[in-house]
């Protein structure tokens, strides 16, 4: 073929990973298009334990440099996402009968000095018998350690990278599913249908497979081998009501040497996870199993004074990651490094596979990922950009949440101090954006449930590709645990007459919600 073909870079997989790909290469001058066959984030990078961290546990298997690589990362998305991005505090206690005090020492002093903590405390013991932080615990925890380390909204870490790279000239196309791709010697011919039912095709220099758990299917798709081994490991996490008072989160050790996270959630909640189990199903069938259930409950009662049943958990989330299958003999122990295969050969057009990561890296990641391509893309050479570059909303400083929470207030007085904050954390500064021209709620519009308004969904289907009360309630604004099913069918039909979209896809079966309780 002579002609050029339409775009430089097509990537198949709106997570964390395909969207961070198609900012950073839209950023460079690249002409990117980007395929995801549902929502974004609408799989595993909706289901992580929303943290921003190094990864402590890692250091047991000396995986220096994957620790230290995020510890910097860490740093870096507080700084381009203060919005979403917020220090947390950790509180670790002591079991005696597992991991020794001078071995947790050792292990956070490392975890302090291998990256920039950006203005984050460090590490400190913590006498528990004297401290608020062991009030929810047994008697027998009398000695601890507290550290940081980030909290973050993952989905919308994703919609705010797709939002960038859109701004930069990257094609978006949510709920467009790729059908067919055939290699030629210089370009992929890329055939996809949309939920509707539209077909529509186009031509690509490079393919970039970043289909998570599907990876290898995409390969298939392709028709090109499959250089890489993977192993999907499935991790699943609970919801409850609120355990404690405190605004900080516990790290317990359990007798397996696997550690557990339990964190506040959304002010009224607390968060538990997360398991690590091989899965040999499809993805789309992914659910938090009893034995998980029980299995993150069993972990909590060892440490708190409250004893957990399944039946107190009112939410359960659960995702498959697909990991470089390294030979590890447990799930527990598979590298969370990326892995990027490249397949390119002589008059062949490549196609670049991502395997593993974390959310904490996907931006360096991203940063690997074009290095790769750039003998095939020399527009790829351009500078990196991303590390200084804040994402949408997130222009502001890194300890300016409550001071733009304060601003919004002053511009919007008709908000409640609760709705300001909400508004402020969720959207940064475009939640100027979203309030514009409004001089009080009734201009916000109807109601729907908390203080969920239809200008907010009227900007979320505008800005943020929503469509449905899922993508709206669960990706969007995490408000799904106040929100009735009456709730849910008005926004769904709110959406759908205000677009004329007749798309409404079933819940993901990841999620399982139980807002009764």
């Amino acid at each position: 073929m002579t002609d050029s073909p339409d775009f430089d870079l097509a990537v198949i997989g709106g997570g964390v990973n395909g969207c961070g790909i198609a900012r950073d290469a839209a950023g460079r001058g690249a002409r990117v298009v980007l395929f995801e066959k549902g929502d974004l984030a609408g799989a595993t990078s909706s289901a992580s334990t929303k943290l921003i961290h190094g990864g402590l546990r890692y250091l047991e298997q000396y995986k220096f440099r994957l620790v230290r690589e995020a510890l910097e990362e860490r740093a870096v998305l507080w700084r381009l996402a203060p919005h979403l991005t917020h220090p947390l505090r950790f509180v670790l206690p002591h079991h005696a009968g597992l991991r020794p005090r001078w071995m947790l020492r050792l292990g956070l002093f490392l975890y302090d000095n291998l990256g920039f903590r950006g203005g984050l405390e460090g590490a400190r013991a913590v006498d528990l018998t004297q401290s608020p932080f062991g009030a929810p615990l047994k008697s027998q925890y009398r000695k601890g350690f507290s550290y940081y380390d980030c909290q973050t909204d993952d989905a919308r870490l994703v919609v705010l990278n797709a939002m960038d790279a859109r701004a930069r000239g990257a094609d978006i196309r949510v709920r467009e599913a790729v059908v067919s791709a055939t290699r030629t010697a210089d370009r992929w011919i890329i055939s996809s249908k949309t939920a509707v039912g539209e077909e529509r095709s186009l031509t690509a220099r490079v393919l970039v497979n970043a289909s998570g758990p599907w990876v290898n299917d995409t390969l298939n798709l392709a028709k090109t081998a499959q250089p890489s081994g993977v192993r999907l490991v499935q991790g699943s996490h609970i919801v409850t009501r609120k355990l404690y008072a405190h605004d900080s989160a516990y790290i317990f050790q359990n007798r397996d040497g696997r550690i557990v996270f339990v964190i506040p959630w959304e002010d009224r909640f607390t968060m538990i996870g997360t398991t690590d189990r091989d899965w040999t199903l499809s993805p789309e069938t992914i659910e938090a199993t009893p034995e998980e259930i029980a299995y993150l409950c069993g972990a909590v009662n060892e440490y708190l004074d409250t004893q957990l049943v399944p039946a107190d958990v009112v939410w359960t989330w659960s995702g498959v990651r697909a990991l470089v299958d390294d030979g590890a003999s447990a799930a527990q122990e598979a590298t969370r490094d990326y892995v990027l295969t490249l397949d390119a050969e002589a008059d062949r057009a490549p196609i670049l596979s991502v395997y593993g990561g974390k959310i904490t890296t996907y931006r360096r990641l991203g940063e690997a990922a074009l290095k790769k391509l750039q003998p095939h893309l020399p527009v790829l050479g351009r500078p990196s950009w991303t590390a200084s570059s804040p994402l949408p909303g997130g222009d502001f400083a890194k300890d300016g949440l409550d001071a733009l929470t304060q601003s919004l207030r002053d511009q919007h007085p008709y908000l409640s101090p609760a709705h300001a904050a909400r508004l402020a954390r969720t959207y940064g500064t475009c939640a100027f954006v979203l309030l514009q021209g409004a001089g009080n709620m009734e201009a916000l519009g109807e109601r729907f449930c908390s203080d969920l308004t239809a200008r907010e969904l009227d900007y979320l289907a505008d800005h943020e590709w929503a469509e449905t009360a899922e993508d709206v309630l669960l990706r969007r604004t995490k408000l799904i645990l106040l929100a009735t099913e009456d709730d849910k069918d008005r926004i769904d039909a709110y959406l759908r007459a205000r677009t004329g979209a007749n798309y409404r896809p079933g819940r993901r079966a990841h999620v399982t919600v139980d807002a009764a309780r």
